[in-house]
């Protein structure tokens, strides 16, 4: 049987060979996940044999990261704000980008006591909609999506990370002209990571996204804000007076979708950047 070491350095060979970044890390921590052993363990006993079974499973996973299936989509859970998620093929893979809309509402409101009423627009596998709530103890939330099965994913990280009594799920359609009604605003803060992507640019996204995020989460029209004009055609009924919108922008799209919001009756504030120096999170306040 081959030894931790020969069966990490195979496997990173294998990943590299299919174009995956980060390689040897990868294989570690899909590893890691077949075996149950932590990193420490690997390093401090390189020369350990694996089991038959270990071997078997190892190759499967690391066959499957060949085909450019994400590690998170593998092991089927993903950190996100510190706290892990479950993900499945109904919800987007939780990206760091996106922790910068958490950054932003905390630095708009900066009590942590204050009661809030937030709705997410698209909650997929609730990620942030609960690091809201991790944050924000007095605060109640309800996530919205058109995908039952998404839906369902929320509901057991709510339930796992101790937030369901807060959190609250509905399937609703947005592309519906009467959809806001249903969700029983007003809201303090409205939060959205909409699909954004722009149709004709989907064949050419990372293999890891086009592949395995789902379709319907990412595809956002013909210049990729369909789904922000939806929205925001509604904000007069979802947001309270000084009421919050904070919405996830792609790159180049956040003087687009700040417009938007203008044109609901929003005042737009000063976008919040992500580390790659993107304007990520997009920001308008509720002034009637």
């Amino acid at each position: 049987m081959p030894e931790i070491n020969d069966a990490l350095r195979m496997a990173a060979a294998q990943l590299l060979d299919a174009g995956v970044e980060q390689a040897r890390l990868d294989a570690r921590l899909l590893l890691a996940a077949v075996t149950g052993l932590s990193h420490e363990e690997m390093i401090r006993d390189p020369a350990a044999e694996l089991s038959p079974e270990h071997v078997a499973a190892y190759g499967g996973v690391i066959a499957r990261r060949a085909a450019r299936e994400p590690v998170s989509r593998i092991v089927g859970r993903r950190e996100f704000w510190s706290l892990e998620f479950e993900i499945t093929s109904d919800t987007l893979d939780p990206r760091p980008d996106s922790e910068t809309l958490i950054g932003a509402v905390l630095s708009m409101v900066k009590d942590r006591g204050q009661v809030l009423r937030i709705l997410d627009v698209g909650v997929g596998s609730g990620c942030l909609l609960l690091a809201l709530l991790s944050e924000y103890p007095q605060a109640y939330g309800m996530g919205i999506d058109i995908s039952q099965g998404a839906l369902d994913v929320a509901r057991r990280n709510a339930e796992r990370l101790g937030l369901c009594r807060r959190a609250h799920f509905l399937r609703c359609d947005v592309r519906r002209a009467d959809w806001a009604g249903q969700v029983r605003g007003p809201f303090d803060l409205v939060i959205a990571n909409p699909p954004y992507i722009r149709t004709a640019d989907i064949t050419v996204l990372a293999p890891e996204v086009s592949r395995f995020d789902p379709l319907a989460a990412l595809a956002g029209g013909e210049d990729g804000l369909d789904f922000y004009r939806m929205i925001t055609n509604s904000m007069a009924q979802l947001l309270c007076p000084d009421g919050l919108a904070v919405f996830e922008a792609g790159a180049g799209q956040a003087e687009a979708v700040q417009m938007l919001l203008q044109q609901a009756g929003l005042a737009g504030l000063d976008p919040h950047y992500d580390l790659g120096g993107v304007a990520r999170a997009v920001i308008g306040r509720f002034e009637a």
